[in-house]
């Protein structure tokens, strides 16, 4: 388990302590709907530290649905798709797309580099095409009942705890 700063310290301090112990990993909403579960998904991100979370568009989101814990990430919102994949491209993040329908690999087949852009798409449309073409993977949760999808903010937990999984053992990077 990775070690927590006292609360009893300054917010700055709080946060650059945390920047100092995150996890390489980005995790980036495109055009979610729902302004709660965008504030869902940052309280369960910052419970992985990753790197950064990406908002990509204009929709407004809950703060108060992230408990407070958006006061500690460091969360990036781009106004666009295209700025997205701009920037994806010029920092070589490796995008692996979190989409049921366009899938061509299951979650545990499937590489999860430890530097990766996990991205989840919208309740209604999933991830936008511009995004499944740019990703190096289109992943696939394993589903077993009737239900045609998971709500993001519980596929986006299940994806940052098997990234986890696999990059960490005993609280370590191995």
């Amino acid at each position: 388990m990775a070690r927590v700063p006292s609360f009893e310290m300054p917010r700055t301090e709080i946060r650059k302590e945390l920047d100092r112990i995150r996890h390489p990993f980005r995790i980036a909403i495109d055009r979610a709907k729902n302004p709660f579960n965008i504030g869902s998904i940052v309280r369960t991100a910052h419970s992985f530290l990753v790197k950064e979370i990406i908002l990509i568009g204009t929709e407004p989101w809950y703060e108060r649905a992230a408990m407070g814990m958006q006061r500690y990430e460091n969360i990036v919102e781009l106004p666009t798709e295209r700025i997205f994949l701009d920037a994806a491209e010029k920092e070589g993040w490796p995008i692996v797309a979190f989409e049921k329908d366009e899938a061509s690999i299951g979650l545990w087949e499937a590489e999860l580099p430890e530097d990766a852009v996990l991205v989840f798409g919208n309740e209604d449309e999933g991830c936008s095409p511009g995004i499944l073409e740019a990703a190096q993977q289109v992943v696939a949760i394993p589903m077993f009942g009737i239900n045609h999808s998971y709500p993001i903010s519980v596929a986006a937990g299940i994806a940052m705890a098997e990234w986890a999984r696999r990059h960490y053992e005993n609280g370590r990077c191995i």
